[in-house]
């Protein structure tokens, strides 16, 4: 009865262990998939905006190339990191796209509103 019941506690912690395990995978692929996500919709706005934002703001301070260089970092970083990278790295590097993103609507909501004003 003893080896029955070390065996069943065994069986069980082994469940346990891969459930515990395939969910943490299934967190990781959420996060990577959020990333690249991000990434995806800056690279858009990115295209969307360039024309608009270098006419304005010219070659000197150009935030689309900013912008750009931040989300080419951060996809190589992923590249080189991510498939070791943890749960918090990867939702900061989101983070960090994301406020890149935030700057660039931030810019085209100024140009939006000097054209407004010129009309």
């Amino acid at each position: 009865m003893t080896i029955f019941a070390l065996s069943l506690l065994l069986v069980a912690l082994a469940v346990a262990f891969a459930t515990w395990f395939r969910r943490r995978g299934e967190q990781r692929t959420r996060a990577v998939a959020r990333l690249l996500d991000s990434a995806d919709a800056l690279e858009d706005r990115l295209r969307l905006a360039r024309s608009e934002i270098e006419a304005i703001a010219g070659d000197e301070r150009n935030p689309v190339r900013e912008a750009m260089q931040e989300m080419l970092r951060q996809r190589l970083w992923l590249q080189r990191h991510g498939h070791d990278a943890s749960l918090e790295q990867l939702d900061s590097v989101r983070a960090s796209i994301d406020a890149a993103r935030d700057s660039i609507d931030d810019q085209l909501l100024q140009i939006e509103r000097a054209r407004a004003s010129l009309h």
